[in-house]
């Protein structure tokens, strides 16, 4: 179990998600917890909001395939642009996270399904 697996449970994540005066860093957290580690109605339910968000706040960032769980995936050079960071920047965060949360976050165009 990584440490940050270990810093939540679905019940403290959630408490903090419905907290009305929260900081903004430690909802965050939570919310990056419940996707990874959470139940999966409410992983769906967070997935759906962050691609809503996703395609509000940057309209013209698109998935160029999808992981073997069927989540979005995009370039890192989209990511990058569009988040105006250096490839990579890009690269380094995605490697950090996989670090912290012990779970794989990129994938090769080898391991995609691409979009026709």
């Amino acid at each position: 179990m990584t440490t940050f697996q270990s810093e939540w449970t679905v019940e403290s994540a959630m408490a903090i998600l419905a907290h009305p005066t929260v900081d903004s860093e430690i909802w965050a957290s939570a919310v990056e917890w419940l996707l990874i580690y959470g139940p999966p109605e409410i992983k769906e339910l967070l997935q759906q909001a962050g691609g809503h968000a996703t395609s509000e706040q940057f309209p013209d960032l698109k998935p160029r395939g999808f992981s073997p769980d069927g989540d979005p995936c995009y370039t890192l050079y989209d990511l990058a642009k569009h988040m105006g960071i250096s490839e990579e920047e890009a690269r380094n965060h995605l490697l950090e996270k996989e670090r912290k949360h012990g779970v794989r976050h990129g994938y090769t165009q080898d391991d995609t399904i691409t979009l026709q």
